[in-house]
């Protein structure tokens, strides 16, 4: 009687009830994650589907972390997979002949972050308490390359037509080049400012949408795009079907 007692106040008298059974990685991911990432990003951002589907496949075919309950992933089973990363034998697109290596550390601290994002939204849904605090891998290179007016003019004067003009446009505005793909004619305006502007719709982040002004460069370039195709479009009537300054 007193142990049955006992059990009752634990279970709910008391207000403490049992707890849910936590997923392990590979359950979570197929079952929420992987399906909230594809369904956020595949159709509005896809390079950032890519990134998380990359991450999602290292971090699955590690089976030691992929059985692995959420709540129990630590730094030191993280550090069991960048061993693993680190020492697999890959080829990666080399020759038979040519030396296989594992994956840079860049490669693996951007697949922690894939498994730090995993995480938190698990927190955020209600799977786990919290999320633990991952750490990167130290040693990561960061690529910081500048491209001199120099090189920039070499680069124009051997280009196609089309590359020259994506080029021209990219170096002149600090568009992505996802940025830029994407730009549709109704993003174009000629009278702002002193050369007129484009609305970036589309990016990486939310914070990516903004307007950036035209220089003179810029505007050539758009404005002989525009002629050579304002007998076919001049404006995306049709949003299913848009019609892009860079399309062929």
């Amino acid at each position: 009687m007193e142990a049955a007692h006992r059990t009752s106040l634990a279970k709910g008298e008391v207000g403490i009830r049992e707890k849910k059974p936590i997923p392990t990685l590979k359950e979570f991911v197929e079952r929420r994650f992987k399906p909230w990432a594809k369904a956020t990003f595949e159709n509005t951002c896809r390079n950032n589907w890519f990134w998380f589907r990359a991450g999602i496949g290292r971090l699955t075919r590690y089976e030691t972390l992929a059985n692995t309950k959420l709540d129990e992933i630590t730094n030191e089973k993280v550090a069991g997979f960048a061993v693993y990363e680190q020492t697999r034998f890959q080829n990666r697109g080399r020759g038979e002949d040519e030396e296989k290596c594992g994956l840079a550390v860049s490669s693996i601290n951007s697949t922690i972050r894939v498994l730090r994002r995993m995480l938190n939204l698990a927190a955020e849904w209600g799977v786990i308490e919290s999320a633990p605090k991952l750490a990167l891998l130290p040693g990561e290179n960061h690529r910081e390359r500048v491209v001199s007016p120099e090189e920039e003019g070499k680069y124009l004067a051997v280009a196609s037509p089309l590359l020259a003009d994506v080029a021209t446009i990219l170096a002149d505005t600090g568009m992505r080049p996802d940025e830029c793909y994407r730009l549709c004619w109704e993003d174009l305006t000629w009278a702002n400012g002193r050369n007129g502007s484009v609305l970036v719709r589309h990016g990486k982040t939310a914070a990516a949408r903004r307007v950036l002004p035209m220089t003179p460069r810029v505007r050539a370039v758009l404005e002989m795009r525009w002629k050579a195709r304002r007998g076919l479009a001049v404006a995306c009537s049709n949003p299913q079907r848009p019609h892009r300054p860079f399309e062929p």
